[in-house]
């Protein structure tokens, strides 16, 4: 595979780098990079030697064909600035962010787009990525992305009318549950005296046990719950809090990062649209 540029180092950027790097999809010579921070790149190209900073957004898309845009969204205008002048039809951008629509995109660059949303899974080679084709994408360019994300994770075609609804499961979902199990933590702690070390260190385990039944097809999340909870035991007494409680949490989840996603793709149309006058 030609080399592949990485516009933005930061969290979800480097995460990417180095499980491409760790499933040896690429070599770190394959691999140039450029972050707004120059410190973020230096410290990823330390850990990782052969990878290669370049000196500008330009500089990088003059050597690259591949660009993962891994910037904010309001950072696209001053970004596409940057790269505009060096790309040609036969570039392939790929961003990560979902709030960039790739029909405006399209107006706006000469090449190719494609969308593809990571999750902080990816960084164990497993979990989802979302990927959303342009209209001028071609067959090789779209098996160039499949191919290369299928090291880290289960590339996922998806439409944009349920994009954000997906990302908000597989990409913002770890963290949701990442919060449910710590308030689980929480309370065992509170209302039984047990350490918070113990605590999390079984509730960690349940989860990665509970995750290896899933994987390997032995229950479904419904009947895991039927198998577990036998009738008139304690395990059903204990999901009567969660049933009164539970129901409806996710509805107001999705209605606010719904909310939100259509205010921030609002912001950075307002933004790439100075761009096309």
């Amino acid at each position: 595979m030609d080399r592949i540029g990485f516009i933005g180092t930061g969290s979800m950027g480097s995460i990417l780098i180095e499980a491409l790097l760790s499933a040896k999809a690429l070599s770190p010579g394959q691999i140039i990079m450029r972050n707004r921070t120059p410190a973020k790149a230096e410290q990823l190209a330390a850990r990782h030697p052969g990878l290669v900073i370049a000196p500008s957004n330009a500089e990088l898309a003059m050597q690259a064909r591949v660009l993962l845009l891994c910037v904010k969204p309001l950072e696209y205008k001053v970004m596409l600035e940057q790269i505009l002048p060096e790309l040609t039809p036969e570039h392939l951008l790929i961003t990560i962010t979902s709030p960039i629509k790739l029909a405006q995109l399209e107006e706006i660059v000469p090449c190719a787009v494609a969308r593809v949303v990571p999750s902080i899974t990816n960084a164990a080679r497993s979990g989802i990525s979302l990927c959303e084709f342009g209209s001028r994408i071609k067959d090789e360019q779209k098996q160039t992305i499949l191919s290369l994300f299928s090291q880290i994770s289960q590339p996922t075609l998806i439409t944009d009318s349920f994009l954000r609804v997906t990302s908000d499961i597989t990409s913002c979902g770890p963290a949701f549950l990442s919060y449910i199990l710590q308030q689980m933590i929480q309370d065992a702690v509170s209302e039984t005296g047990i350490s918070h070390e113990a605590a999390t260190y079984l509730t960690t385990q349940m989860f990665i046990g509970m995750a290896d039944l899933l994987k390997e097809e032995i229950f479904t999340l419904p009947s895991l719950q039927e198998r577990v909870c036998v009738p008139g035991g304690i395990t059903g007494e204990g999901l009567i809090a969660l049933k009164n409680g539970i129901p409806g949490v996710f509805a107001d989840v999705f209605h606010r990062t719904h909310a939100k996603f259509a205010e921030d793709q609002e912001l950075a149309e307002r933004k790439l649209a100075h761009q096309l006058e």
